[in-house]
């Protein structure tokens, strides 16, 4: 009888702790799925920005404390598709070679970006010139071979409480929103800069296939999340039937 009840107890124990970890499995299933809503509905309900909406925003930023600092920051995301966060682990080797010019492309590290991938982020003629107007306003150099023999590994755009370090991802998140919310603009977050990079792109007829390599897309299906479609360009594609 005390063996027939241990088995019994046992086997009751065994069908509990299953359960429970079944239990466990599907609250964390539950939570990742509405963890991955959320990040989808905050990318599509990041405001796509106009020429004029970026002026504005460029404009308040001047009116601000670190503008020439605020300005490179705003428009590596709204012309690189760089995410808040690879903005702020960027560090001044990565945009200056060895011959103290801007880069044309910046190698991020597996470190840098989301998802643990490396990838590359290519910089465009005008990018470059606000780089180095930055760096020049910020060493009052006009040659950064000086700086390389400094620190390379120092933060690419450092705050006043940790130069060397710079910001992290939710600090540079927030100053942004501040920006935004600044220059009157309701709906835009974070991601506006990528977002509209990617719409943009899309809206000149660029391939798919080519946004997803610039904006360092692994699927389609993310990429399309990220493209605004708005009544100019659907009036437009009419246009060219």
């Amino acid at each position: 009888m005390i063996r027939f009840l241990r088995k019994s107890l046992n086997y009751g124990l065994s069908l509990l702790n299953q359960n429970q970890v079944v239990q466990n499995k599907q609250r964390k299933h539950n939570v990742h799925r509405q963890n991955t809503t959320l990040r989808r509905t905050a990318v599509a309900q990041a405001r796509v920005f106009t020429e004029r909406e970026l002026k504005r925003v460029l404009s308040y930023i001047q009116s601000q404390p670190h503008a020439t600092r605020n300005r490179c920051m705003v428009l590596m995301t709204h012309w690189a598709g760089m995410r808040v966060g690879e903005v702020a682990a960027l560090r001044l080797g990565d945009v200056i070679g060895t011959d103290g010019q801007v880069k044309d492309a910046i190698t991020l590290s597996a470190s840098q970006t989301k998802g643990d991938k490396p990838r590359t982020v290519l910089v465009s003629k005008r990018l470059q010139a606000e780089l180095a107007a930055y760096l020049t306003y910020r060493f009052s150099l006009n040659n950064f071979v000086a700086v390389l023999h400094t620190d390379t590994n120092r933060a690419l755009f450092p705050t006043q409480k940790n130069p060397k370090r710079g910001f992290t991802a939710n600090t540079l998140c927030q100053l942004f929103h501040k920006f935004y919310r600044g220059a009157g603009l309701t709906g835009a977050s974070s991601h506006s800069g990528r977002r509209t990079f990617i719409s943009k792109l899309s809206a000149k007829g660029i391939s798919v296939r080519v946004i997803m390599a610039l904006s360092g897309h692994k699927q389609m299906s993310t990429v399309q999340r990220y493209i605004d479609v708005n009544p100019l360009a659907m009036k437009a594609a009419v246009e060219l039937v």
